[in-house]
């Protein structure tokens, strides 16, 4: 059994799937674009431009991704998110301020905390969604 994180775009995401998923790997280590299939022309759900599905990996972690033109009521929500362990102070530093800008938002600051408790997962944290939609939690554990 395989357990995989499947992106769907869709709505005002539509169309950017190919542009997210070279920023990712642009500023992940150990990711690649492992195939991508386009729709073909007018094949239902999408246009030849549009990803139909791909595949690709982020640090080594695969993930699936998909564009649809129809007219969903749905679209990606904070609720579910993409948690991300660091290894340094640099890391998620950078990693954070590059989801976060550009059009992304900040939900819960880059913070350690202040000394004063943590949420429980490690000693730095912070929680953004980057321009595509996508939410991201990162945390310093060490």
């Amino acid at each position: 059994m395989e357990v995989s994180t499947f992106l769907t775009f869709v709505g005002d995401q539509c169309g950017k799937a190919e542009e997210a998923i070279n920023f990712y790997i642009a500023i992940f280590p150990n990711s690649e674009i492992k195939s991508i299939t386009k729709y073909e022309e007018g094949e239902a759900g999408g246009t030849p431009e549009l990803i139909k599905y791909g595949v690709f990996t982020l640090n080594d972690v695969e993930y699936r991704v998909s564009e649809s033109n129809y007219n969903h009521a749905w679209s990606f929500t904070p609720g579910v998110s993409m948690f991300v362990e660091c290894d340094s102070e640099k890391e998620i530093q950078i990693l954070f301020e590059a989801l976060s800008s550009n059009g992304g938002q900040v939900m819960v600051p880059l913070d350690n905390y202040g000394g004063e408790g943590d949420y429980g997962f490690g000693k730095k944290f912070g929680w953004c969604e980057d321009k595509y939609g996508i939410s991201w939690q990162l945390n310093l554990s060490e």
